[in-house]
Order: structure tokens, then sequence, then C-alpha cells
């Protein structure tokens, strides 16, 4: 037998409650409440929940995208296919998604996308990234459990 080997408690999910404004496409904005959450367990993305309401077909919603596109989309113009990101004057940052159904603008406070932000690299620093998880996941899915 073999003594158990200690593990690293793995550090809390980050979940915060973050007031947005969904912009129409005559330019009207709709207030929305989103969540925006991270964890660990996927340590280079950043998810985006968004509640029945917002969606064409009254589903809920959550969009996934690189930590790192939002952290350049605050600061520049950033992203490329189904995520663009821009600040929008001092205040304010846009959010634009892509899909199948369509697109849609998210209108956020620029503080508290970096207070968010910040609070995510308390969980996992920046470059702090654990690759292992993913390579094996990726490596295992490429090679079919051969």
């Amino acid at each position: 037998m073999h003594p158990a080997q200690p593990t690293r408690p793995t550090p809390p999910a980050l979940e915060q409650g973050a007031h947005a404004r969904l912009i129409t496409p005559h330019y009207d904005e709709v207030p929305v409440r989103t969540t925006l959450r991270y964890t660990p367990d996927d340590p280079f993305a950043v998810h985006i929940d968004f509640p029945a309401g917002a969606s064409t077909d009254g589903a809920s919603v959550t969009w996934t995208f690189a930590r790192a596109l939002l952290a350049e989309g605050l600061t520049t113009p950033a992203g490329i296919g189904d995520v663009h990101l821009w600040p929008c004057g001092p205040a304010h940052t846009v959010v634009e998604l892509h899909s199948p159904h369509g697109m849609a603008m998210i209108r956020f406070d620029t503080p508290a996308l970096r207070r968010f932000l910040r609070r995510s690299f308390a969980v996992v620093a920046l470059g702090g990234e654990d690759l292992e998880p993913a390579l094996d996941d990726g490596l295992a899915s490429l090679l079919g459990g051969v």
C-alpha cells in the first residue's frame, strides 16, 4: 500500500454579477443582468452567463472565450471570429457576440470587468495556468483511448 499523495485544494470558482445593456438593432439599450464566471478547471477561459430572457429562444446562454481576450479588449479593440471586444469611452466596454442565429452587442461597465479580471488573477495568476490537464485531455481525445 502506498501513502496517499497530498493534494492541493482547488481554488474556488469565481462568480460576479454584472449589469450590462443589450444594444438592440435600433440602438436602444435593454438592461440585462449577467454573471461573469472563472474557474481554475478551465484557467484560460472566462464565461458570461445570460439569463433566459436575453436570448431569442428564451433559453439561458453561456458564452466562453479567452481570459486574455477580455484583458486585451478592455484597452484596445480585440477579437476574431465569434467574439469581439472594444473600449467604448473610458467607462464602458462593448462585447460583440456572433452566432448562427445572429449578432448581439452588450455594453458593460469597464470597472466591473476590470474587477472581475483582477479577481480571476487572484484565483490563477496570469502565466500560472496549468497546461497539463488541457494537454492530457487533448491527447486523449486525439488518440481515442489508444
